[in-house]
C-alpha cells in the first residue's frame, strides 16, 4: 500500500537500480522457462492453439454488433461523440484534481469491486485518471451492447459475454505499470516478486502441459481421504462410470427408508464431504440416515461412446439396485445436485413411463429441468460452439475437464481469474490453502456421446420440459413424476439462476417443495447449521411469477438443512437399527472415499 506521505517520486522510484538489474536479469531467464512450456506440447503437436475457437466465435460475435452500428452511421457517430465527450469531460475533472481541487468528481466501481479499493488509485491523479477512463470505456462499451438494435438475444448475451472479458482482462489493476500498488511493490522488492511470480508462471504451464493452469488453493495442502473426504464409509460397487460409497452410520437407529445421492458428473463428489466440519454427507449421516453417494469415474477414451442413457442404466439405475439389495428396502428417497440432478430428473420421468416406482421422493439441489433462463453457460451454447465441441471431443472421445472448468472459471473471470493473475504472478504470492478451491480445480472429463447429448437435448433445445426428449426407446413426460420433489434453488446463482429452477418446478407433476437459500451455486448448498450463515425462503406451490412467489414467501435465518431433514423425515417416519456398510453379496471393497474420484484429469 501507498504511504500518502510520500511524494510521487519517493514511492515510485527503484530502491536498489543493481539488485533490480539482477533481478531483471532473472525475470527474461524464467520467462524463457515458461515460453518453453507453452511452445514445447505445440512443436510436437500434442495440443492447438490456446482459445483459437474462443478467439474466431468471440471476433464473429462482436462483428456482428460492430455491422450493426456501422449500418447507421448517425447513431454511430453520436456513440462516438459521447465517448469523446466523456474523455474531455475527464480530462477537464483531472486538471482540476491536478490544481489541488479535492471536490472533483471520480467514477465509481461497481459495488463488491476489490480491484481499485487501495488508496494510492485516489492519491496519485495519473493512477486516478487511468482507472476512471478505464471504467468510463468499460461502461461504454456495455451500454454499446445494450442498445445495439436488431440482434437476437443469444449474439447479445455473448457480446455482453466477450465485452465484459475483454473489459476485465485490461483493467489496468493487471498491469505493474499502470497499477500503483504493484508499481510501488515491484520497486520496493527490487522486481522479486516479478521473479518469484515468473517462476510461479513457468511451474503452472507446465502443470497444465502447456496451457496456463490458475493456482486458485495451494495444491501441496490438500489430500483426498487425508484432509478432505473424510466421512467413514466403504465403497461396495463398483463398474466402469461408478463407484457406490455407503456411509458407516453414527447413530443407533436410522431411517428405515435410505438415500441415495447422485453428484454431478462434471466435478468430483466430496464437494458434498470437503471437511466434518462442512460435509452435507457427514451431517446427513448424524441426522440418523443410512447414505449412499454415487462417485462418478473421471473418464478417458475409453468410455467415449458411453452415453446419457449409460449414465442413467449403468449409473442410477444400477446404484438403486445395490441400495435396495444392501437395505432389503423397496422404495428409496434420491437427491441429486446440479447436472445430478437433471440426470435423476430424466432417469425420474423414465421410470415413471415404464411403470417403475421404486424411488419414493425427490431432492434437487440447483438442478435445472428447463433451460428457458438457462443462466450464464448459454453464452457457450449454440449450434456453431457445440460443434466445435463435438469435434473436439471426437479427437480424444472426451472433452477435457479444464475446459469446463476455464468456462465456470470465465464467468466470474474478476473472482476467479484475475486477482490470481495478479497475486500469483505479478505479487509472487503462493495462494492461501482453500478447500472449496481446491475442489473447483480438480476438475474432470466428460465421455464425448454423453456431454454431446446433454448440450444439445438440455441447453440447445430444451426437450426434456417439452417432453420432447427420448432416450432408450421412451419419451419422457416430467408431468408424469408423481412422487413428493424437494427442490432448491440458490438466489444468486449464476449457474442455475432461481428463476430457471422455479420454472422447471412447475412441470412435476406431484407435489413440489421449492426453497430458495440464500449465496450462490456452491456456498449456498454447502451451508452447515452451525454456522448460522445467509437465509432461506419457503412459500406456496411453485406457479405463476417467480418473482411473485418470492415477494410473498417467508423468509428464514441459516441454513435450508433442517428444513430438508425435516420434510425428508416426513416422507417415512420408521426407524431400523443402524446398518453397517455393505452386506454378503456386497462386500467392501476399500474405504471411502474410494479410488475414482482421485484420479487427475
Amino acid at each position: 500500500m501507498t504511504d500518502s506521505t510520500q511524494t510521487p517520486e519517493q514511492a515510485f522510484a527503484v530502491r536498489d537500480p543493481e539488485a533490480f538489474a539482477r533481478n531483471m536479469a532473472r525475470l527474461t531467464e524464467e520467462g524463457g522457462k515458461a515460453l518453453a512450456a507453452i511452445l514445447e506440447p505445440r512443436e510436437t503437436g500434442e495440443i492447438k492453439l490456446i482459445f483459437a475457437e474462443e478467439m474466431a466465435n468471440a471476433s464473429k460475435t462482436l462483428g456482428q454488433v460492430a455491422e450493426k452500428w456501422l449500418a447507421d452511421p448517425q447513431r454511430a457517430m453520436k456513440a462516438q461523440t459521447d465517448l469523446w465527450s466523456g474523455y474531455l469531460n475527464l480530462w477537464t475533472t483531472t486538471l482540476r484534481r491536478l490544481s489541488g481541487d479535492g471536490d472533483a468528481e471520480a467514477a465509481t466501481p461497481q459495488p463488491g469491486d476489490k480491484r481499485f479499493a487501495d488508496p494510492s488509485w485516489d492519491i496519485h491523479p495519473a493512477f486516478e485518471f487511468l482507472r476512471d477512463a478505464y471504467l468510463m470505456t468499460a461502461k461504454w462499451a456495455e451500454d454499446v451492447v445494450e442498445t445495439t438494435e436488431d440482434i437476437d438475444d443469444h449474439t447479445r448475451h455473448k457480446a455482453r459475454f466477450y465485452v465484459q472479458q475483454i473489459a476485465n482482462a485490461i483493467s489496468p489493476s493487471n498491469f505493474v505499470l499502470t497499477n500503483p500498488e504493484l508499481l510501488q511493490e515491484t520497486l520496493e522488492s527490487n522486481g522479486e516478486n516479478l521473479v518469484r511470480g515468473m517462476k510461479m508462471l513457468a511451474e503452472d504451464i507446465e502443470r497444465g502441459k502447456g496451457e496456463l493452469k490458475i493456482r486458485q488453493s495451494d495444491p501441496t495442502k490438500f489430500e483426498i481421504g487425508k484432509n478432505l473426504a473424510l466421512t467413514e464409509g466403504k465403497v461396495i460397487f463398483q463398474n466402469d462410470l461408478m463407484q457406490v460409497i455407503q456411509y458407516a452410520p453414527s447413530t443407533e437407529t436410522v431411517l428405515k427408508r435410505p438415500l441415495l445421492f447422485v453428484p454431478p458428473w462434471i466435478n468430483k463428489f466430496y464437494i458434498l464431504d470437503l471437511g466434518p466440519e462442512k460435509s452435507f454427507l457427514k451431517w446427513m449421516v448424524d441426522q440418523g440416515q443410512t447414505v449412499f453417494c454415487v462417485s462418478w469415474v473421471n473418464p478417458d477414451e475409453k468410455l467415449a461412446r458411453k452415453s446419457f442413457e449409460d449414465y442413467m442404466k449403468e449409473g442410477v439405475l444400477t446404484a438403486l439396485d445395490v441400495v435396495r439389495q444392501i437395505t432389503g428396502e423397496d422404495k428409496v428417497n434420491v437427491a441429486g445436485y446440479c447436472v445430478g440432478g437433471t440426470l435423476l430428473a430424466v432417469t425420474l420421468a423414465y421410470m415413471a413411463a415404464t411403470g417403475d416406482d421404486r424411488f419414493a421422493s425427490a431432492t434437487f439441489l440447483t438442478t435445472q429441468v428447463d433451460f428457458t433462463h438457462g443462466g450464464d453457460l448459454k453464452v457457450f451454447v449454440d449450434e456453431d460452439q457445440i460443434r466445435a465441441v463435438e469435434n473436439d471431443m471426437s479427437q480424444r472421445g472426451y472433452l477435457e475437464g479444464r475446459r469446463m472448468s476455464m468456462a465456470f472459471n470465465l464467468l466470474r473471470s474478476n473472482d476467479l481469474i484475475w486477482p490470481y493473475i495478479v497475486n500469483n504472478y505479478l505479487r509472487g504470492q503462493a495462494p492461501f490453502p482453500f478447500d472449496l478451491l481446491y475442489w473447483n480445480s480438480d476438475s474432470t472429463n466428460m465421455p464425448a456421446a454423453n456431454h454431446s447429448f446433454y448440450l444439445r437435448n438440455c441447453y440447445l433445445e430444451n426437450r426434456l420440459s417439452r417432453g420432447e426428449m427420448e432416450i432408450g426407446g421412451v419419451k419422457l413426460d416430467l408431468s408424469k413424476v408423481k412422487i413428493p420433489v424437494y427442490n432448491l434453488a440458490t438466489r444468486e446463482d449464476h449457474i442455475a439462476p432461481a428463476k430457471s429452477v422455479f420454472l422447471g418446478s412447475t412441470f412435476f407433476g406431484g407435489p413440489v417443495r421449492f426453497v430458495l437459500a440464500g449465496s450462490g451455486h456452491i456456498a449456498g448448498v454447502i451451508n452447515p447449521p452451525a454456522k448460522n450463515k445467509y437465509q432461506f425462503w419457503t412459500g406456496r406451490k411453485p406457479a405463476g411469477a417467480y418473482e411473485t412467489w418470492l415477494k410473498n414467501a417467508k423468509e428464514t435465518p441459516g441454513s435450508w438443512w433442517p428444513d430438508w431433514q425435516a420434510w425428508i423425515a416426513k416422507q417415512a417416519k420408521d426407524q431400523v437399527p443402524a446398518r453397517k456398510p455393505g452386506s454378503r453379496k456386497y462386500k467392501p471393497i476399500e474405504d471411502a472415499p474410494g479410488s475414482y474420484v482421485k484420479v487427475q484429469s
